[in-house]
């Protein structure tokens, strides 16, 4: 074990620096996507409006050479209108499929919580098994298939809070953040002849992206690394502030998320720091504290979630 080979860390670090061009002061949100995308999973991004959510979305798109899906989200939008929907032909005399804009490399999910959970809930077989299933048949998904959902403070006017199941399907859940001074004026500056994003190269194709996706899966996971994440998962169990600790599912999401962070710093093992750094953004959504009351809590869970950890030894 040691150091990646200088193939694959090349490639991540131009997929970083490419949309760190144009998603300016925020480069540790930019490593966390790049993550979840060699993990193969999924990424909510809660924040207010107009901090770049949709930025980023597009920049990831437009470097790996992606298909691009935009879905926004409104409380009329239907399943269908994600998945797509059997269309008839009246020269075949047959009902066709057309496929939704699910069917896409990269989908930004707009504003996710202004719909109705029904139609959030159209996006939980894609996100979980990579396929959707219509009219007694199955159609697989792209790969790579990575959801970037973003949705407005639940205590914004007009939003449904996502349902835990569909919650649970995300690896991470993000915030981006007002940019500093510097980044604000940067973009004002390169945003008076259009969106620089408009512009952005490609500078790998989705092959290569599988390919790290293999390689992520390929990095070595101590077995006391292991048992740290179990640990942590046990200790959400059993802590008296919450009513429901993290699930099964929760615990591979850690595992997978670690993995993938070692292979973006160029290494071919886990440490724990990889673990430790994730957990608050792999676990606090997953998790139900007592008295929950949608939205208002989070900070308070994310604290928790980083005192659980602290107060666990670290393997050597």
């Amino acid at each position: 074990m040691g150091r990646m080979n200088e193939s694959i860390t090349s490639l991540i670090a131009s997929l970083e620096s490419n949309i760190n061009r144009v998603v300016l002061g925020k480069s540790e949100v930019v490593r966390l996507v790049v993550t979840a995308l060699l993990a193969g999973e999924h990424v909510l991004i809660e924040d207010v409006p107009g901090v770049g959510k949709t930025l980023i979305g597009k920049s990831l798109a437009r470097s790996v050479a992606g298909q691009f899906g935009r879905i926004q989200f409104t409380p009329d939008l239907l399943p269908g209108d994600i998945t797509g929907s059997s269309v008839y032909r009246s020269a075949s005399g047959e009902f066709t499929f057309v496929p939704g804009p699910v069917f896409a490399n990269i989908v930004l999910a707009d504003e996710i919580n202004r719909a109705t959970p029904r139609t959030q809930s159209a996006l939980l077989e894609a996100m979980s098994e990579r396929q959707v299933s219509a009219d007694g048949q199955t159609f697989p998904l792209p790969r790579p298939f990575l959801v970037i959902a973003t949705q407005n403070p639940v205590e914004f006017e007009g939003t449904y809070p996502l349902p835990e199941s569909q919650l649970d399907r995300f690896l991470f859940r993000l915030s981006v953040g007002y940019p500093d001074r510097d980044a604000e004026r940067l973009v004002l500056e390169t945003h008076r002849e259009g969106e620089p994003v408009d512009r952005l190269p490609a500078v790998i194709d989705c092959e290569q992206v599988a390919q790290l996706q293999d390689a992520a899966r390929e990095v070595a996971v101590d077995a006391s690394i292991s048992e740290y994440i179990l640990d942590i998962a046990a200790a959400t169990r059993a802590c008296v502030d919450l009513s429901v600790g993290v699930s099964t599912r929760g615990s591979l999401a850690l595992y997978r998320a670690a993995q993938a962070r070692a292979l973006v710093e160029g290494r071919d093992f886990v440490v724990p720091d990889d673990v430790k750094s994730l957990a608050v953004a792999v676990l606090a959504h997953r998790v139900i504290p007592k008295g929950y009351v949608h939205g208002g809590q989070r900070s308070a869970v994310e604290s928790l979630i980083e005192r659980l950890v602290d107060d666990i030894p670290a393997p050597v």
